[in-house]
């Protein structure tokens, strides 16, 4: 197997855009503009298996900014001892951090049509209704707090779901630009029917650079800057959203220190806010040690991180797996790219949802931190806000 890559400049002076790339049925991790987006599959394998394909295919030219070359777009799952899965895209476009636009040819493949695609209008009747019933996420809520306040746990992180159902398919094309729309300083991708916009980074290596920006504890957005203001500060100055976000900190930094050099982090949080909520965010940045630590091996050592799951790690998703009652898939574990030398981009799977084959259904996900000072309907609301981005995005007319 070869790949060869050249600017997008050596075929066209078109700019193009990445969402128009992927369309509804190909791949898509952007942010900021910057990202990939790829069509069709080449391979599809395991993590494993994924890194040896990389490392054994012929590139040409060698001298390429990192990121261009051939990749791999894959998911983690929550579960981390299933099986992560990733797909080689048969050509992929990428736009550096430079600002230049490659593209990655698999054996020759042909390029794709780089006109611009128009969304299909979203004209369609949809119902919305629980996965988990709400009696048994606030039964869980509970449990959670009381293993908390007994001294079992630190923190749990209790989620749920709700489904879309359709009476036609829905256009995953229209439902990233609605998202991009709401969420461009966001990850944005789409993964197999797997679609969502998070606003937090699991992990990034460029190099022998790391980092990390975890985000926990959250509050609403109201789009008014004054309540907003105060609502911000309200978040800043709460100890249970405090003790939530300083879980998450202390993990990621316990973690990825063995592998490097120096590790450097914010004093203090800084509120993130994205479309409707804001969050407590810390960002981590860190020089690695030789041999350097592989992003899928980073990516796997962080997730589920204690923002999804809970701490001390095993013992809250030994609880989630009792009272949530549900299989959260691929929600709560990693989402980004890789490349043959261990560079790549995963965000935490959140803001998220998985549409069925058909396009007709969409599941969607939203939990939340529980602590010893929790209430269950307070969390109840929270994931409410937080399941707003996704379900405007697939349903808004």
């Amino acid at each position: 197997m070869k790949a060869t890559s050249f600017p997008l400049a050596q075929i066209t002076d078109r700019e193009i855009d990445l969402n128009d790339v992927a369309g509804a049925n190909g791949f898509l991790f952007v942010r900021d503009g910057v990202g990939f987006a790829g069509v069709g599959t080449s391979a599809r394998l395991h993590a494993n298996a994924a890194r040896t394909l990389l490392s054994e295919i012929d590139r040409s030219p060698d001298n390429v900014p990192i990121g261009v070359g051939p990749i791999m777009f894959g998911s983690v799952p929550f579960d981390t001892s299933a099986n992560a899965d990733f797909i080689l895209p048969t050509v992929t476009f990428c736009k550096t951090r430079e600002g230049e636009t490659w593209v990655t040819v698999i054996d020759d493949a042909p390029i794709p049509s780089l006109e611009p695609v128009a969304a299909l209008p979203i004209d369609a009747h949809f119902e919305i209704r629980d996965g988990v019933a709400v009696t048994t996420y606030i039964a869980a809520v509970e449990a959670a707090r009381t293993a908390v306040r007994n001294g079992e746990l630190t923190k749990a992180v209790i989620a749920r779901d709700v489904f879309v159902d359709s009476d036609g398919p829905i256009d995953i094309h229209a439902v990233l630009l609605r998202l991009r729309s709401s969420f461009g300083t966001s990850y944005r991708y789409s993964f197999d029917g797997f679609v969502g916009a998070s606003p937090e980074l699991l992990v990034a290596i460029h190099d022998d650079e790391i980092t990390s920006h975890p985000l926990a504890g959250t509050t609403p957005r109201t789009g008014d800057p004054i309540k907003d203001a105060d609502l911000a500060a309200r978040l800043m100055a709460s100890t249970k959203n405090q003790i939530e976000h300083r879980v998450v900190i202390d993990m990621v930094h316990d973690t990825l220190l063995p592998h490097c050099s120096y590790l450097d982090w914010e004093a203090e949080p800084s509120v993130v806010q994205v479309a409707n909520v804001q969050h407590l965010g810390t960002q981590l940045v860190g020089k690695l040690s030789e041999p350097r630590m592989h992003i899928v091996d980073a990516a796997l050592a962080l997730s589920p991180t204690p923002a999804l799951g809970g701490f001390p790690r095993d013992a809250a998703l030994q609880l989630i797996a009792r009272y949530e009652g549900m299989n959260r898939d691929r929600y709560g574990g990693a989402i980004g790219w890789f490349d043959s030398q261990g560079n790549g981009v995963f965000a935490v799977a959140i803001r998220c949802a998985q549409f069925n084959r058909s396009r007709t259904q969409a599941r969607l996900f939203a939990g939340g931190g529980i602590v010893a000072d929790s209430e269950p309907l307070d969390e109840l609301a929270e994931t409410r806000a937080k399941l707003q981005a996704m379900l405007a995005a697939i349903t808004a007319p």
